[in-house]
């Protein structure tokens, strides 16, 4: 362990959107997520995880982190009308943050404009809560396409702009974050990064750290401006901090991690 690392994995921690989005996931795994929530680092910004676990999370964390779901997940080709109603049920059992997929196939079959007016209309029923917008970056090989989505998604009003569901073969790519920071910038709007698909560990994460800090400044990177989408991730950050026991061991024996 180096003292950078243990560093980098010490400023890491507050900015984990612990997730839990297996097929297989049950309520004991939720609870496991929830026990996680808090170590000796500090406490995670959020915890992510499907809708229909958000009121038994909600009972779980009792306050200690926001939560945050899912919607149009992780395909994107959910129907407008269908997202909302999941987003309002979702808000309704207690998310206050909202990871909602850009409707990529659409975008790349021409309907911009399309894309961007769904965008504003989810961005109007989730007024008051985070709104996240994943734009599946690994699935965008064109820079000057991806750099379209952002700006679709910025300008229909989304908090953050998030790289990847984690659901397909590329994840998230420093290159790909560095057109969506440029995004940002240019846009001049308070928006954020969540930066997931693939990181697990604490080397992953820091160049990403590092380009944020060279392009935005230091002190920027914040849980209200930058977020790490990942779940095995924490186990690693504790290693590198020195910090052998996360969790309580029964609560650990539970985990899905």
């Amino acid at each position: 362990m180096t003292d950078d690392l243990a560093a980098v994995a010490r400023r890491i921690v507050p900015l984990v959107d612990l997730t839990l989005l297996n097929d297989d996931d049950d309520e004991a795994r939720v609870t496991a997520l929830c026990n996680r929530v808090t170590s000796p680092l500090g406490t995670v910004a959020a915890v992510c995880l499907w809708p229909r676990f958000i009121e038994h999370a909600h009972g779980k964390l009792a306050g200690r982190a926001p939560i945050a779901t899912v919607v149009n997940f992780p395909a994107g080709d959910d129907a407008p009308g269908q997202v909302i109603e999941d987003m309002v049920a979702a808000m309704n059992a207690g998310a206050t943050e909202i990871d909602v997929v850009f409707p990529y196939n659409r975008f790349r079959d021409g309907q911009e404009a399309a894309c961007e007016q769904i965008l504003t209309a989810y961005r109007q029923i989730t007024i008051g809560r985070k709104l996240k917008v994943i734009l599946e970056t690994g699935l965008v090989a064109n820079p000057q396409r991806l750099r379209a989505m952002c700006d679709a998604a910025i300008r229909a009003g989304a908090d953050f702009l998030k790289t990847s569901t984690g659901k397909t073969q590329v994840g998230a790519t420093v290159s790909a974050a560095e057109v969506m920071l440029r995004a940002i910038i240019a846009s001049k709007r308070p928006v954020g990064l969540k930066i997931s698909g693939g990181l697990r560990t604490t080397e992953q994460v820091a160049p990403y750290l590092a380009l944020a800090d060279r392009l935005m400044g230091v002190g920027w990177v914040a849980p209200a401006t930058f977020r790490v989408g990942a779940s095995s991730l924490i186990d690693d950050l504790m290693r590198q901090a020195g910090v052998t026991k996360a969790v309580p061991p029964a609560a650990a024996a539970k985990s899905s991690y």
